[in-house]
C-alpha cells in the first residue's frame, strides 16, 4: 500500500463497548496465521511482466482457496496469475440487489523481510515504549496513532522488530475473511451477493495487471488497504514514472581532456537539480514530489529512474515539463544527449465517483452504524482501488487498522480491525445500503 496522510488534530468518533469476542477472538487468530505466511513480492520481476512476482504467494491464495470453500462460497478459484476468487451468494429475497466486491492484497513489500514473521502481541496498552527483540522501539512520542491507541488500552500487534508485520495487507485479508465467517455462522443476517478477490503484487504496482474482470459481475467495489481508524479514501495521486537516459561519450581517462562526455556525472546533475522542496521527505498532505528511485549505468550511458505523483493532472503536467527541460539542460551543458520516457502508472481515482456517489454513501453509513466517524484523507500513493476505478469499476478504500507500513515498526491495532469488520458487515447487510 502507498504512503498516506493522517490528520490527528480531526476527532474521530469511536467507541470500543460495542466489540464482541465473535468478532475479535477469529479476527486475531486467522491474522497471526495470515502474517507468518512468507508472500514478500518482487518489483523487478513484476516488471519483467512475471506474476505473481514470486511463487510463494501461491501459499496464502491456497490457504484462502481452502477456506473461501469451507465458509460455502461459490465459484472459488485461484487463477493462474494468482488471484483468489469467491461469491457469497445473497439472502433470499435479496438476490436482485446489486452485488459488491471486496479486495486485498497477499504480497507485502520487498523492502523490509517478510520472512519468519513472528508476531507480538501487547495488551491493554497504555503508553509505554514497547523495545523489540531487534531494538527497534515503538515510541507513543514519536507516533501519534500509537499515543491514542494508548488512552483506548487498546491491543496492540507488532512483529518482533527482526521483519515488518504484514499488517500491509494480511490485516484487510483477515477482515474481509472474518466478515464471511460471521455470515455463514449467522445466517438469518440478510445480505446482497458479495464477491471476493485476493490479489497478488499490489506492492509491485502491477496488482491489476491480470485481475479476473471475466469473473467479477460487480459494478462497483471497496478495498480494504488503509491505515487508522477512520480513514475514508477516496482520491490519490496521479502517477507517473520517468526514465531518464543519458548517453555520453567514453575514452580512456588518460586522455580524457576535451573528449570524454560522462554520463554518470550527467545522471548525478540531473538527480540534484530536481527541487529539493518537492521531495517526498519534505512534503506531506496534498503537496506532491519528485522522487528519484534508481540511478544506474557507465559513462557512455547512465539511466535515472524518478517517481513524480501529484494531485492535479496540471500539476503533473508541470512536473513532466520540468523533467524534460532539467535532463535537457543537463545533456547540453555537458555536452551529451538526453531521452525522456514517461509512464503512466495510475491517475486520481476522486474523478470515478462523479456518476456514483452512492457507492460513497454507503460506506460512510457503515462507518456512521458502526460509531466510526469517517475522515476523508488522500492517499500518498496509490492502491489496486485506484486501478479499478480507472477500469470504470469504483473503489473507494476502507481502514484496516494497520500502521507504519512498510516498516518494521509497523503495528496493528486489534480494536481498530474489528472496527473494520463490523464496517463490513454493516455494508454487507442489507438494512445499511442508502
Amino acid at each position: 500500500m502507498g504512503g498516506r496522510f493522517f490528520d490527528f488534530k480531526k476527532s474521530l468518533c469511536y467507541n470500543f463497548s460495542m466489540l464482541t469476542k465473535e468478532l475479535t477472538s477469529p479476527l486475531l487468530e486467522r491474522f497471526l496465521r495470515y502474517v507468518k505466511v512468507w508472500t514478500t513480492s518482487d518489483s523487478a520481476s513484476a516488471d519483467s511482466g512475471d506474476q505473481p512476482s514470486t511463487p510463494r504467494q501461491f501459499d496464502l491464495a491456497k490457504i484462502l482457496e481452502s477456506e473461501l470453500n469451507l465458509l460455502g462460497l461459490k465459484d472459488v478459484q485461484i487463477t493462474e496469475h494468482c488471484y483468489v476468487y469467491g461469491r457469497l451468494p445473497a439472502s433470499k429475497g435479496l438476490e436482485k440487489t446489486e452485488p459488491f466486491c471486496l479486495l486485498a492484497h497477499i504480497d507485502t513489500v520487498e523492502e523490509v523481510s517478510g520472512e519468519n514473521v513472528k508476531p507480538q502481541i501487547h495488551k491493554n496498552y497504555a503508553g509505554e515504549k514497547i523495545t523489540l527483540a531487534s531494538g527497534d522501539v515503538l515510541n507513543p512520542e514519536t507516533d501519534s496513532a500509537l499515543a491514542e491507541a494508548a488512552k483506548n488500552h487498546e491491543t496492540i500487534i507488532s512483529s518482533d522488530g527482526n521483519t515488518l508485520l504484514g499488517a500491509d495487507d494480511k490485516a484487510g485479508i483477515a477482515e474481509i475473511m472474518t466478515t464471511l465467517e460471521y455470515f455463514a455462522q449467522n445466517q438469518e443476517v440478510r445480505h446482497g451477493e458479495i464477491e471476493v478477490c485476493f490479489s497478488p503484487d499490489e506492492e509491485t504496482g502491477h496488482g491489476m495487471d491480470n485481475v479476473p474482470l471475466k469473473l467479477i459481475k460487480s459494478k462497483y467495489a471497496y478495498t480494504v488497504d488503509g491505515g487508522h481508524i477512520g480513514e475514508l479514501e477516496t482520491e490519490c495521486f496521479n502517477a507517473f514514472k520517468s526514465e531518464v537516459t543519458f548517453t555520453g561519450v567514453s575514452v580512456h581517462t588518460g586522455a580524457a581532456r576535451g573528449k570524454l562526455v560522462n554520463a554518470v556525472t550527467m545522471a548525478s546533475s540531473f538527480v540534484t537539480n530536481l527541487p529539493r522542496n518537492e521531495s517526498p521527505e519534505t512534503t506531506d498532505g496534498y503537496e506532491g514530489f519528485f522522487a528519484p528511485m534508481n540511478i544506474e549505468g557507465s559513462i557512455e550511458k547512465a539511466k535515472v529512474t524518478v517517481f513524480l505523483r501529484d494531485f492535479e493532472s496540471s500539476g503533473m503536467e508541470r512536473r513532466k515539463a520540468l523533467v524534460e527541460t532539467i535532463a535537457k539542460s543537463v545533456a547540453e551543458s555537458f555536452g551529451g544527449k538526453a531521452e525522456v520516457k514517461h509512464t503512466q502508472q495510475y491517475l486520481n481515482m476522486k474523478n470515478g465517483f462523479k456518476n456514483r456517489e452512492d457507492v460513497i454513501e454507503k460506506l460512510v453509513s457503515a462507518y456512521k452504524k458502526a460509531g466510526v466517524t469517517p475522515v476523508f484523507t488522500p492517499i500518498r500513493g496509490g492502491t489496486d482501488g485506484s486501478r479499478l476505478t480507472e477500469m470504470s469499476l469504483p473503489c473507494p478504500n476502507i481502514f484496516t487498522g494497520g500502521h507504519n507500513y512498510h516498516s518494521r515498526t509497523e503495528w496493528a491495532s486489534l480494536e481498530q480491525m474489528t472496527k473494520a469488520v463490523e464496517i463490513l458487515v454493516n455494508l454487507c447487510e442489507n438494512s445499511s445500503y442508502v
